[in-house]
């Protein structure tokens, strides 16, 4: 019999649909459930300065703040009623625009992307906001979350992210020819017939685990498009694994999109493109089918 853990765990995803982080929070946090409703308290900070301002300010300002002073003066001005003893931040490197945040016992720690580490001040309130927002349960305010998506989509913040991750972590994948299926020659194949040769990736694979929830994954900071092994199979048709590969090389015409203080995965454009594919009614009824 498994042991029941004392916390919980909550997945974060950043604005390039990554994972980010994770909250978790004690059984004993019944005060957490009773926490006043989210108050726009980032509106204060920029009163009065239309969010285009925001992204000027987003610059390196000197050497990096005390992370654990910035999460304190954050939590007092949220007027979170919880019974925390103490607050600790730290930042850390990890491989991506990555924030983890815990509470336990009382004490509440967070470790925050090093990648933040030299934004303005402005930003990183605007993300210790979003942080604390998930681990008591309340919503940021859209002024918190329209600067941190600012300053993360701008392109040299971008372009830090995808090499970070190429440094700091590795792609693991089993080579395009699988048992039944070839992802290589149905990526050529596809990219000639609907992307003039104009699809660029460095890497493509099989994953090393047979994915049910994730059938296909693109990674812009490895320039690798992943796909499940559980389509290896003869009981799949080809063109569903085409419609996979298809639909990761969209990411690549179409990347993620900045909206105010939304992220778009899927813009218009991408779906209309999407809709494209031959057997795309076919497709998505047997993904529908298989439970995807």
């Amino acid at each position: 019999m498994r042991r029941a853990r004392p916390w919980t765990r909550t997945r974060i995803e950043g604005p390039l649909g990554r994972e980010v982080g994770c909250v978790e929070k004690t059984e004993a946090g019944n005060s957490i459930r009773g926490a006043l409703p989210p108050v726009s308290n980032f509106q204060l900070l920029v009163s009065g300065l239309k969010m285009a301002h925001a992204e000027q300010l987003a610059l390196p300002l000197g050497p990096p703040p005390d992370l654990s002073e910035v999460f304190r003066k954050v939590f007092s001005r949220m007027r979170i009623r919880s019974h925390v003893v103490s607050i600790g931040a730290q930042f850390h490197p990890f491989a991506g625009l990555r924030s983890t945040i815990m509470l336990r016992n009382g004490a509440l720690k967070a470790q925050v992307s090093d990648l933040v580490a030299e934004a303005s001040p402005l930003v990183i309130e605007a993300l210790a906001e979003i942080l604390l927002s998930k681990v008591f349960r309340r919503r940021p305010s859209r002024e918190a979350r329209e600067c941190y998506l600012a300053y993360t989509f701008r392109p040299e913040i971008r372009r830090r992210i995808d090499e970070a991750r190429r440094e700091r972590s590795r792609k693991r994948l089993l080579p395009p020819r699988g048992r039944h299926h070839d992802l290589e020659a149905i990526f050529q194949e596809l990219n000639q017939r609907f992307f003039q040769g104009q699809i660029p990736v460095s890497r493509l694979g099989w994953s090393r685990h047979h994915s049910r929830r994730i059938l296909g994954h693109y990674d812009s900071g490895h320039e690798t498009i992943i796909v499940s092994r559980k389509l290896d199979s003869p009981a799949i048709p080809r063109y569903l694994v085409e419609y996979i590969v298809y639909h990761e090389m969209l990411h690549v015409r179409f990347p993620v999109e900045r909206r105010g203080h939304r992220r778009v995965v899927h813009s218009r454009e991408f779906r209309e493109a999407e809709k494209q594919f031959p057997q795309y009614e076919s497709a998505c009824r047997k993904l529908k089918h298989l439970g995807a």
